[in-house]
């Protein structure tokens, strides 16, 4: 092999190399934080959990349900939601939307900026909050 051969060579395998590691790059993480949580007054098996929501460019939650009543407000962006029983909705800053307790739902944001969203849960105590769909 010559020298120029091995440059070509070289460079093939390095522009490979970064091919391959730019497309097993992980997309940008869903961002959740929890505000505030406490008891609800007169009722011993709720509570209030209140979380901001963070959902980058492109970014979909993947389905999942919650033992919970929900009530999002949407602060900024744009995204799509899919809920079980209900048509697919886009939704921008200022819209709201509500979720059933056990109800399959997904949001992607499907606009050019972070989408934010207020969320408040009336939870069930002792449940997980968030229940992932099985994949696969």
């Amino acid at each position: 092999m010559t020298f120029r051969g091995f440059r070509v060579s070289a460079a093939a395998a390095v522009a490979l190399a970064l091919g391959l590691s730019l497309g097993a790059q992980q997309p940008p993480a869903i961002k959740r934080t929890v505000v505030s949580k406490a008891d609800l007054a007169g009722c011993t098996d709720r509570e209030a959990v209140m979380v901001w929501v963070e959902i980058p460019v492109g970014a979909a939650e993947g389905k999942h349900l919650h033992n919970a009543e929900v009530f999002g407000f949407v602060t900024e962006g744009t995204l799509t939601l899919e809920n079980e029983g209900a048509a697919k909705v886009t939704l921008k800053a200022g819209d709201h939307f509500t979720y059933a307790p056990g109800k399959w739902h997904e949001a992607v944001n499907v606009g050019t900026t972070p989408a934010k969203i207020a969320v408040v849960f009336v939870a069930e105590k002792g449940k997980p909050l968030t229940v992932p769909a099985k994949q696969g």
